[in-house]
């Protein structure tokens, strides 16, 4: 054989070579993002349960509509403050370790939760739960990061979005069947036992990736900290990302389900198969809003359109049992479609910071989204107070008529007609986000 020929030969082993090696590493971070986003998915599910249980736990444990905003926020009042450190954390232990442990707090939140016997212990259980979900989605665009190429980075953030929403439909209609048949306790017993396999697959099979490819020194937190909190682009990301997240925080995850049974007098069952309908829509949504901003090479125009035509969409659901059940089912599909939008804030504040700093300016970013849960989920429960017209049931507890519940509701259109204002004074990244290789 000459020497052309074995050169020849040589190169294409080593372009079959190539072709394996990049199959293998195509298969494993495709691999490392689903065990991530499978504990997300998982973590969402046991966020948003309340939703499917708010007659049970206001039953339970005698409370008020706005003591049961108070009790599920509780998940936000570990969850936000740890946004932050969350992406350092993440840095410097990896997703295993981080991971791991993040998994066996929510198991031990929701074994807590289930046993309470006092408001007190079932709010350190849904604490204890907010910590253990803090680093869940963070992880994801961590690995996003780390094994996808940067152009990916809002398909993969979208991807994420569309299986927390998967966790959260899981939580609608069939853990409301499965309260109506075990209740609410053993439903959360068995929820906290559906996270031991999870636990196991990320101790074992979760990995980092071999080669480093930072290679910029990591700033000091206070440093890290400091350029984020002085990025006023960062800041309107969040509160932008926080408003078109309240549909999900306080609508979805909690006073949704008891207004679709008071407009349409149906049980919690069929009332979540409404509600959560807008997590299938914002699955759909969400890599749609990415393809979209890719089609027209701008966050800005796409996030416009999507909060604008949710003041429409949402306002007309808060006149719900005025048309005819089947419309709501629409509505709230085509609403939860159009929140797809929200995930781009991520994409935005980390096209608005270094990457040195870019962890930290996601987890910031999650923070100020997460707060609309801590400050709307009471909040509407504090408005439904106001216009309770005086009614109790049976069993002496609060009857909220649909007019009270009317009120709490259109909280969310008058929310995003000032997000939409906030909008136009977005600034698009000073990088090519579509192109960037």
């Amino acid at each position: 054989m000459n020497k052309m020929s074995r050169k020849r030969v040589s190169d294409e082993n080593n372009n079959s070579e190539s072709i394996v090696h990049h199959h293998r590493n195509s298969s494993m971070k495709w691999f490392i993002w689903g065990l991530t986003a499978v504990f997300y998915l998982y973590e969402t599910m046991l966020r948003v349960s309340p939703s499917v249980m708010t007659q049970q736990l206001m039953t339970e444990f005698i409370v008020t509509s706005t003591s049961l905003g108070v009790l599920s926020s509780f998940y936000y009042y570990s969850y936000v403050p740890l946004q932050i450190p969350c992406g350092l954390l993440v840095d410097r232990f990896g997703i295993r370790k981080i991971l791991t442990l993040s998994c066996s707090l929510c198991i031990l939140g929701t074994l807590m939760f289930s046993q309470s016997e006092t408001l007190i212990a079932a709010q350190i259980g849904r604490f204890l739960l907010g910590a253990g979900s803090a680093c869940a989605f963070i992880s994801c665009l961590k690995v996003s990061s780390e094994w996808f190429l940067p152009a990916q980075f809002a398909l993969i953030a979208g991807l994420t979005n569309m299986m927390g929403t998967f966790g959260g439909l899981a939580s609608g209609y069939p853990l409301a069947s499965m309260i109506n048949a075990f209740g609410w306790r053993e439903t959360n017993f068995y929820l906290a036992l559906a996270g031991i396999p999870i636990l196991a697959c990320l101790y074992f099979f979760l990995k980092q990736k071999n080669q480093n490819t930072i290679t910029f020194r990591q700033p000091h937190f206070k440093d890290s900290f400091l350029s984020v909190a002085k990025n006023s682009q960062i800041w309107l990301s969040g509160i932008i990302g926080g408003f078109m997240y309240l549909p999900i925080s306080a609508f979805a995850e909690l006073w949704g389900v008891p207004f679709f049974m008071s407009a349409y007098n149906i049980n919690n069952e069929a009332a979540s198969s409404i509600s959560h309908l807008i997590f299938i829509g914002m699955a759909l949504g969400s890599p749609f809003a990415a393809w979209m901003v890719k089609k027209f090479n701008s966050i800005k125009l796409v996030m416009l359109y999507s909060s604008a035509l949710c003041v429409i969409f949402f306002g007309i659901i808060a006149l719900a049992g005025y048309f005819p059940l089947s419309i709501a089912y629409a509505l709230v599909a085509f609403s939860g479609f159009l929140l797809g939008g929200q995930v781009l804030c991520f994409t935005l504040s980390k096209n608005h910071a270094t990457e040195s700093i870019s962890a930290t300016a996601i987890g910031f970013t999650n923070a100020l989204v997460m707060l609309s849960g801590i400050i709307f989920q009471p909040l509407m429960g504090h408005i439904l107070d106001i216009f309770w017209n005086g009614q109790l049931h049976q069993n002496g507890m609060r009857l909220y008529d649909i007019t009270a519940y009317r009120m709490s509701i259109l909280t969310i259109p008058l929310c995003f007609v000032m997000n939409t204002i906030l909008i136009f004074f977005v600034k698009e990244a000073p990088k090519n986000y579509v192109g960037q290789k």
